[in-house]
């Protein structure tokens, strides 16, 4: 593995400027898509408990549509940060990870969305739910863990930290939680992967502009 850092010279510059500003957009309409659909199924869905009832138990039953829509938008920007990352590529393995993972999660989050097996009763088949969860729960971490390796620009890497320490820790405390509380944290932790995917989009933006 090459010197954790290594500054990134693409990352200073910008090969493509519109194909960044394309993926930088894509990435923060995803969050706004993620974070308005949550809210706007949190008020819509009768009984709905933000703080007890996750957002999976949004994307199951009568109106799971619109979580889901969140949850393909977020998906979304999820690939699109691949793209950007594997566009600026500095040869390191740690950044080929970055790409892998932000591309598995984006497939992660869309087989959650698709698969309705959680939150409505439906037992029928092979539930994966749980299993797609925990994949994201590791993914998530080796993102920003592989991400704050490289040193591609003093705010990302920085925050990069920040997001692997409350990741790594608040990931294995939300399978610890009781149900009365484990839909607020899984929001926590939701916001703290929007709050990276956000940062990273603006820095695609800011790149872009400066091209």
């Amino acid at each position: 593995m090459t010197d954790a850092a290594e500054a990134i010279a693409p990352a200073d510059t910008c090969p493509d400027p519109l194909l960044m500003r394309f993926v930088g957009v894509m990435a923060l309409l995803g969050v706004v898509g993620l974070v308005g659909s949550n809210i706007w199924g949190t008020i819509v869905v009768p009984n709905h408990d933000w703080m007890a009832d996750t957002v999976s138990d949004l994307a199951a039953g009568k109106y799971e549509s619109i979580q889901d829509v969140g949850l393909y938008t977020y998906a979304g920007a999820l690939l699109a940060l691949a793209i950007g990352t594997a566009h600026l590529h500095p040869g390191t393995r740690s950044w080929t990870g970055v790409s892998i993972g932000l591309a598995l999660l984006a497939l992660c989050v869309t087989i959650i969305a698709a698969r309705n097996e959680y939150g409505d009763g439906d037992n029928e088949g092979v539930e994966v739910h749980i299993y797609i969860v925990y994949a994201m729960g590791a993914l998530f971490t080796a993102v920003f863990v592989l991400a704050s390796w490289v040193r591609t620009h003093f705010r990302i890497l920085t925050l990069s930290r920040v997001c692997a320490v409350l990741w790594s820790i608040g990931a294995p405390v939300f399978f610890m939680l009781p149900t009365g509380w484990d839909g607020g944290f899984e929001r926590a932790l939701g916001i703290v992967t929007a709050v990276w995917v956000t940062a990273l989009g603006f820095r695609f933006i800011q790149m872009a502009r400066a091209a």
